[in-house]
Formats: C-alpha cells, structure tokens, sequence
C-alpha cells in the first residue's frame, strides 16, 4: 500500500480551505483518508491562522515512508517539519519527448491521409455530377 500525504480539498466555491491528510494513494483525493494531520486556508486574513498542523503526527508519517505531493512538501519544509532529517526531493515529471523522425513519420502519414481524404471527395463529386449528367 503507497501512502501519500496530500490536501483534499473542502470549502466553498471560491474560497477553498484544505486539510492535509494521509490516505492510500489509490483513494481519490477527496475520498476517504487515514488520518488528517492539519488545515491549511490559504486566503485567511490573519498568518497565524492559514496553517494549524500536527508536527509529530507528521514526522511520524514521513518516518514510515509516506510520500508527500508537491505542495505539502514545501507546507513541511515551512513548519520545519525536516528540521532532523533532509527532505525528500521529487523528480519533475516533465512530458514524452518525441524525436524529430518520429515526428516527420507522423506528419508524413498525415499529409497522405489528408491527400487521400481530399481525393475520395473529389471522386465522389465526379460520379455524382455524372450521375447528374445521365439521368
């Protein structure tokens, strides 16, 4: 089982409000949970209400192995969450790189593709300005 520690969202239109959470990563996000380890509400007006967080709760989360999203991640590294251990970095996902061959390959059978559709119309109006022509 991948634990994940993640926000799920709650709050009304327009004015979110989150609560960090631990929950299997197969749940959906704002499905069920394991555990809520705190809230955070990024519009609040005073700093000292934005974020209340169970600091223990979450050191004991990271030291069996959950894995946080982005976002939390730099949530615990604010609340000096890693203040004994180095955080855990995440690879950037970044998209599929296509090679420039692959590339014209696909261009090249769009092209014919494009020339054949164009070809099949053009056959279809010839029969029928002849079928026309007949009758």
């Amino acid at each position: 089982m991948a634990v994940v520690i993640r926000m799920k969202r709650t709050g009304r239109k327009n004015r979110p409000c989150y609560r960090i959470s631990v929950a299997d990563s197969r749940f959906p996000r704002d499905g069920r949970t394991l555990e809520n380890l705190g809230l955070y509400d990024p519009i609040a007006p005073r700093e000292e209400a934005r974020l209340s967080l169970n600091v223990e709760r979450a050191k004991h989360w990271i030291g069996v192995g959950a894995k946080p999203s982005e976002t939390v991640n730099s949530i615990f590294k604010r609340s000096e969450v890693y203040a004994d251990r180095p955080a855990p970095t995440r690879r950037k996902r970044t998209g599929r790189k296509r090679s420039t061959a692959t590339h014209q390959r696909r261009e090249a059978r769009r092209k014919t593709l494009d020339e054949a559709k164009v070809a099949r119309a053009r056959d279809r109006a010839t029969a029928k300005k002849a079928a026309s022509e007949s009758e």
